[in-house]
């Protein structure tokens, strides 16, 4: 990123040194010769604003311009240098004779800035790579101002400052009423070009240049009027240029502001509101004083009075009304619409950093779960606000201003302002995330329980409940002629039953028992324990203090952990033995299981029980815990958080 030049700060604050020692000098020249408020005086009003407001722009432009920016800047320093000393050498004509190059300056001082800014500026707008077209109109108006420039300053006395001979005279004479006349013809062209654009132009190249076209236009007019014959009141034409002038430096700070060209940083906000609080109390005292002398009678301080007490009276409201629009013009919405937008942003975060980014004119937002370090991205260097939702950490937001910017307080502030919802909305969509991916996995894993027990239905027990009755009736066959045989093939039988009741038994133990529904988890532990002993499995229960009933949720959950664990112990620790302690305490339920067997399995586990189990302490809020046991086995650990009543 550039940074400007030292020349370019240098001549910065030389602008704003002698536009505000003209200004100054202008405004106690009048305040001691109190002249008469002549159409005169409403030009030299014209002067001394555009000295007022485009020294203020022209010192920002020059001063803190980054990029691009270079011609329109001193375009604006002409304009402001030229109408400062222009209004300066009238007020300073009231009270002395001299010296002479000072008092023409009236006349031609303020030519070459304020036409550039008619046939000039509009193709500068807005900041983009120029086409040829461009470039040529461009050259054309300057060289249309350098002509301008040499025949006001070659106009005869008092107005000239180069006196000519007979011969360049005449031709001067012949040129000056067509260089009117091409002024507006060039004005049109420029203020057209700049309404194409506004219409036709880029989306993001569009913003203000509805106000510039207008701007453009009406300045253009006002030239128009004092070419054209007299037909109207002298001060008509004044009046005219005075809002023009009051116009157009406004729409160009909209374009400039809204694409945030030339580098500005967003520090001008209160002298951008200072400058159109200015320029608006000289246009409306210049219109009232005009109004008012045409109506109460001559040689009457009445005018300057009641102009000067409604100005005071309206200040502070209209300084307000301003602020609010430069506010929302240099910084786009205040926080409270934008809250509003943030908080519908309920179905992603990923949503969240486009929606303020666009709304405080930045380059990029983006919300993070990682470290307060931001990502590596190209531009200034970025704001950085931690996210905190319920005492918890969720993230952190950070903000990259623009090309050429800097951050602003009021940026920080406002982000700062957003944290707390932004951090409601990202814990929010985290939470629903991880709420969808929980009911998919609980989805996956009854959906793969179910698949169990098919399988075990259909390719075990079917299958051997079909053997069986076959061999019951092999055996029936057999009864009469070969007892002996008949009584073999009963007795396998007998044991096949057996060994499928167990099996059922074992399929029963994933079932709930009905004690269940009135949270009983220990005397569900109980009948588990029962079972288990018919199937040789000797569970040890210990419960260290009495349970009382469970929510139905808390116990069902409990309870399927503690199966789920006793059956694996039966199936494949290779002992007869284990221990399930149900320990309760005043702000969770901890049970853990214990077996000295052949331990856990090495590497990750991903079968179907642990799955489940896991499921099942995540839908309560639960944390489950697999190792090994000591000096061997294995140990499953639940620990599920109660609500203290």
């Amino acid at each position: 990123m550039s940074t400007p030049r030292t020349s370019d700060r240098i001549a910065a604050w030389v602008v704003l040194a002698v536009t505000v020692g003209c200004t100054t000098g202008a405004i106690l020249a009048w305040c001691v010769a109190l002249p008469a408020f002549t159409d005169t005086q409403l030009y030299s009003l014209v002067d001394l604003m555009d000295g007022i407001v485009y020294g203020g722009v022209a010192w920002l432009v020059l001063s803190r311009r980054r990029t691009g920016g270079r011609l329109a800047g001193w375009i604006v320093a002409a304009a402001a240098v030229g109408g400062s000393l222009s209004a300066f050498a009238a007020q300073w004509g009231l009270l002395s004779t001299g010296p002479y190059w000072l008092l023409s300056a009236h006349h031609w001082a303020w030519v070459p800035g304020l036409y550039a800014l008619v046939v000039v500026m509009p193709w500068l707008l807005p900041e983009r790579p120029p086409t040829r077209v461009e470039r040529v109109a461009v050259a054309v108006g300057l060289g249309y101002v350098a002509l301008t420039s040499v025949l006001v300053l070659t106009a005869p006395p008092p107005r000239g400052l180069v006196p000519l001979g007979p011969a360049a005279t005449a031709v001067r004479a012949a040129l000056a009423e067509p260089a009117g006349y091409a002024l507006v013809l060039l004005g049109l062209l420029a203020a057209a070009a700049c309404g194409w654009r506004w219409r036709y132009g880029p989306p993001e190249q569009r913003h203000g240049m509805g106000w510039a076209t207008a701007g453009s236009t009406l300045l253009t007019l006002a030239f128009l009027v004092t070419v054209l014959p007299p037909v109207l009141p002298a001060s008509v034409p004044a009046l005219l240029m005075l809002a023009s002038q009051a116009f157009f430096p406004a729409a160009v700070a909209v374009v400039v502001l809204r694409q945030q060209m030339w580098g500005l940083r967003l520090a001008v906000r209160r002298a951008l509101v200072w400058y159109l609080l200015t320029a608006g109390v000289i246009a409306g005292y210049a219109a009232g004083v005009t109004v008012l002398d045409r109506v109460l009678p001559d040689a009457s301080s009445a005018p300057r009075i009641v102009v000067t007490a409604v100005i005071a009276v309206a200040f502070q409201p209209v300084r307000q009304w301003v602020q609010r629009g430069v506010d929302r013009l240099v910084h786009g919405e205040s926080p409270e619409p934008l809250m509003r937008r943030v908080a519908h942003s309920l179905d992603s975060s990923a949503e969240l950093g486009p929606v303020i980014a666009a709304a405080l004119r930045l380059a990029e937002v983006l919300v993070t779960a990682d470290g307060p370090e931001p990502p590596p991205r190209a531009g200034g260097t970025p704001v950085t606000v931690p996210l905190t939702s319920g005492g918890r950490q969720v993230g952190y937001l950070h903000a990259w201003p623009r090309p050429g910017e800097l951050l602003g307080g009021r940026v920080a502030e406002a982000l700062t302002g957003l944290a707390p919802v932004v951090a409601a909305v990202v814990d929010l969509a985290r939470t629903n995330e991880e709420l969808t991916r929980s009911r998919r996995r609980l989805a996956e894993a009854r959906d793969e329980e179910r698949r169990a027990l098919r399988r075990d239905l259909h390719d075990g027990l079917g299958p051997a409940l079909s053997g069986i009755g076959l061999g019951l009736a092999a055996t029936r066959n057999l009864l009469h002629r070969d007892p002996a045989r008949a009584d073999e093939l009963l007795e396998r039988l007998i044991a096949e039953l057996t060994t499928r009741a167990e099996d059922v038994r074992d399929l029963a133990h994933g079932l709930l028992p009905p004690v269940l529904a009135d949270g009983g988890l220990e005397p569900a532990v109980d009948t588990l324990r029962d079972q288990y002993a018919r199937a040789g499995l000797d569970v040890a229960v210990h419960v260290p203090v009495p349970l009382d009933p469970l929510p139905g949720s808390v116990a069902t959950a409990a309870y399927g952990v503690t199966a789920e664990a006793v059956r694996n112990v039966h199936r494949h620790a290779g002992v007869d033995h284990c221990t399930v302690t149900l320990d309760r305490r005043p702000d969770l339920l901890r049970i853990i299981v214990t077996d000295h067997g052949q331990g856990p399995p090495v590497g990750p586990t991903r079968g179907v029980g642990l799955h489940a189990m896991r499921e099942r302490a995540d839908g309560i809020g639960g944390t489950l815990t697999v190792g090994p046991a000591d000096p061997r086995g294995t140990m499953v650990r639940l620990t599920i958080p109660l609500e203290l009543s």
